[in-house]
This record gives C-alpha cells, structure tokens and sequence, in this order.
C-alpha cells in the first residue's frame, strides 16, 4: 500500500502549481464539434506526458479527426487503460456565462469553466495523481496506458476503427473510465457501463431562398415540414412510435430490474436542482428511477429555422433543420435506428427530409465483481470512509463499447469530480476544488489496491 501522509503533503505543496495547469488545460477551445483548439490542445497533453515521464504519441485519424494521444507509463503484474477525453462541447450560450468559459474561475469553493467538469479536471487530476505517487511513493506498483481521444463530445465517431487497428497495444486487466463523484446524498456513485448514442440531423428544404411570408398559401414551408415529421416519433405520452423501434429494445432481466430499484435516488433533491415540480407524465420517483435506466430515448437537442432574432421579421423560411440525439439500449446499434428513421420517415410522405449522422456508440455492459471494482471499492473507503452505489450502467453515453466489449475488459466509471450541480455541457460548469484533489487520492489509492498481487 501506499503513504497517503507524504502523498497529501504533496498535494498541498503542489495545490497552486497544480490548479495553474488546470487553468492552462480550461484556456484551450478544444470544441470538436467546431474544430477548435484541437491540435493544441493534444499538443499541450503530450507534452503534459513526456514532463510525467511517460512515452507518448499522437495518433491521427482519418478526415481530420482528432488525433488520439496514447501513453505508457509504470510495470507491474497488472495493467490498468484509463480513459479520457480532452475535447469539450461548445460554450454557447456565452452570455451566461458569469466568467469567461475559457479562464478558469475559483469562486465559493468551485471550479469554473468549460471542460472542468467533462472532462479535463479528471484527466489531469489523474496525471498529477501519478506525478504524486512517483515523488513521493517510488515506482508505479502497474503499468498505465493512456487512451485519451479528442472526439468524445461528437460521439467518437473514429475510436472505434482505431481500437480495431490497436487491439494488441490496448490489452489490460480493467479500464478506468472518465466520470464518477456522488449524488445528491453525497453517496458515491460508480457505473460499469452505459447506453449507446445515435446523434443525426434531419434537414427540410423549401424555397432556393427566404420568401415574404405572403406567399405562404403556394409555397411550402420547410419549418413547418420539419415540425409534422418530428411529431411521428413521439405521442403525447413521450412513447417512441418510429415502426418497429421498441422491437429492438431488449427487456430487462429480473436481476437487472432488482439492482436498479435497489438504487437510491433523491428524487425530491433532483427536481428542486433542475427546477422541476414534477416528472415527465408526473410520474412517481421509483418509475423515474426505472425509465432512466431500461428506455431508449428520443430528445430533439436543437431547432433552428428562419428568423430567431429580437423583434419580427415576416419571413418564410427557405432551410429547416433539427439535431436529436437516441439514446440506445440493447439491441439498438446506431445502425439498425438510422434505418428505422429513414423507413419510418419514408412511409409517412417525408422522404424529403435529410438524415445526416453525426455519431454513434453502442451500448456497453461490464460485470460487477471484477479486481478492478473491488480495488474501486477499498479506494473509496480509503478516500471518503464510504462504499460506493455501483450503477449497472450510467444513462449517459461514451465510447465504452470498443474499448470494454469489444476488448473483453472489465470497465468502472469511478472519481471524485461529478456533482450534481456539475453544470456539464450548461453554462458554469463547474467542479469543487476539494473533489479535484480528492480525485488525485482516489485514483492513488486505486492504483495500490489494484496494482497488489
């Protein structure tokens, strides 16, 4: 085992120095979806990982995709492959924003800025765990390799094939994933798995150009084209109607239906944080417990048509378009709801309507009972005096289906950095400063339970 005294005089000696790299890691733009920061951004992390001492490289993907920075570091009879991602979605909307989303902000305790949260404050908390452990515990007691990608936040649209070109390289006995904290009972809470994620946009066409709205009784608008193909997906109940969608849906087993009603969940908390006075179809908290975990989803992320500014314009717009995203549970793939969508579609008179995916992951499940997790377990007692909830999967998604399923290695989503007044993807998001640092003796601590023989 490891000297957490010397461990955390370090921490507390490097506390500033360390929060100074944060602060460089919130500065860079990294949004994929735009195509900012990127280069710089992996360009910034490799050189974070030669300066820990580890041998690095960056990988590029095909059609400018952003290139996976891969590290190895340590020996000793396990291996343990973390993963991270240093993109991060966009700051809009900017105006509300109450610091600037790039300059990280210490304020009432919290951390402040774009990626702080999801996902550039645990992967750099875990370098500087690692950077702990070596000045002041020795050697690492296993070897790490690094996967950190810069296309998570649009569905790693590359990762996959890149996994099936590395599979050798990748091999390890658990994979740490990206996430973990606690809930709104301060409960830590850990996931060894995650839905799957389909995200398109859908596009309608109307006039080469915006017309005056006059001429609304002879030509089509594209707006309104769009709004009655949307409204075939779902009823008013929020039931998925796409032909033969639920089909798909595997059902839950009786054990899987046990370990999710055995999860606690606040649900009086939860919709006082997110504003709420009642769930969707005012549902009682233990169905809303259930749906989060066993439905597929449908959520229309964005709309966007003619004229959105202050005060009126009479306009009949020329374009329409829409950004959802699906949720997937087994046996849905990104593949198989792209078909049902166009069939769907197409069978009600909109095969007019574009679909272009953007991204896709499928859904991943590991086991509960693997080294990895009680290694989890004893460093959360270890860290907070507490044993962890462990989620059989989060209702969130991420790439976790090449590395784990397709790899055969067990996965935990574990850490300290999740809240949940978090803000991830809102404006202000946000960690704890102490979470931060509780993440570096969270991940010490792993390392030693999970690098005994």
């Amino acid at each position: 085992m490891h000297n957490s005294k010397t461990f955390n005089r370090f921490l507390d000696e490097h506390h500033e120095r360390f929060l100074r790299e944060l602060a460089d890691f919130i500065a860079i733009p990294s949004v994929a979806a735009q195509k900012r920061g990127i280069q710089e951004m992996a360009d910034l992390l490799t050189e974070r990982f030669r300066k820990l001492g580890a041998a690095v490289h960056q990988y590029p993907l095909p059609d400018g995709g952003s290139p996976v920075v891969y590290a190895e570091i340590g020996s000793g009879p396990r291996t343990l492959l973390i993963y991270n991602h240093y993109d991060v979605q966009p700051e809009e909307p900017r105006d509300l924003w109450h610091s600037g989303p790039f300059e990280l902000a210490r304020r009432d305790g919290k951390l402040i800025g774009r990626g702080v949260a999801d996902n550039k404050g645990t992967l750099l908390a875990r370098i500087q765990a690692v950077e702990g452990w070596m000045a002041t515990q020795g050697e690492l007691p296993l070897k790490i390799k690094w996967v950190v990608e810069g296309e998570e936040e649009i569905s790693s649209v590359h990762l996959e094939e890149w996994v099936k070109a590395h599979r050798e390289m990748l091999s390890a006995d658990g994979i740490l994933w990206e996430g973990g904290g606690y809930d709104e009972a301060g409960r830590i809470v850990m996931a060894a798995g995650c839905k799957g994620i389909a995200y398109f946009e859908l596009h309608a066409q109307g006039p080469n150009h915006d017309l005056h709205s006059s001429l609304a009784p002879i030509v089509p608008n594209p707006a309104w084209r769009l709004v009655w193909a949307l409204s075939t997906l779902k009823n008013p109940q929020d039931e998925i109607t796409i032909d033969g969608y639920n089909d798909h849906v595997r059902p839950l087993t009786e054990e899987e239906i046990r370990l999710i009603d055995a999860l606690p969940f606040e649900a009086e908390v939860f919709k006082a944080n997110v504003g709420l006075d009642e769930f969707l179809n005012n549902m009682d908290a233990r169905s809303a417990n259930r749906r989060l975990f066993e439905i597929p989803t449908i959520t229309i992320c964005g709309l966007d048509s003619g004229y959105q500014d202050e005060g009126s314009k009479t306009v009949l717009p020329a374009r329409a378009s829409a950004k959802l995203d699906f949720r997937l549970v087994p046996d849905l793939t990104p593949d198989l709801v792209e078909e049902l969508l166009r069939n769907h579609l197409d069978a009600r008179g909109f095969s007019d309507i574009e679909i272009v995916r953007l991204g896709g992951e499928k859904p991943a499940k590991s086991r509960l009972d693997s080294k990895l997790h009680q290694a989890a377990i004893a460093a959360s007692q270890d860290t907070w005096n507490k044993i962890p909830i462990m989620y059989p999967w989060f209702a969130g998604s991420g790439p976790m289906y090449p590395l784990s399923v397709m790899l055969n290695i067990p996965v935990l989503s574990a850490g300290a950095t999740w809240h949940p007044q978090a803000r991830a993807h809102a404006p202000n998001e946000n960690i704890l400063e102490r979470d931060y640092f509780d993440d570096m003796r969270f991940t010490a601590s792993l390392l030693a339970h999970f690098g005994q023989e």
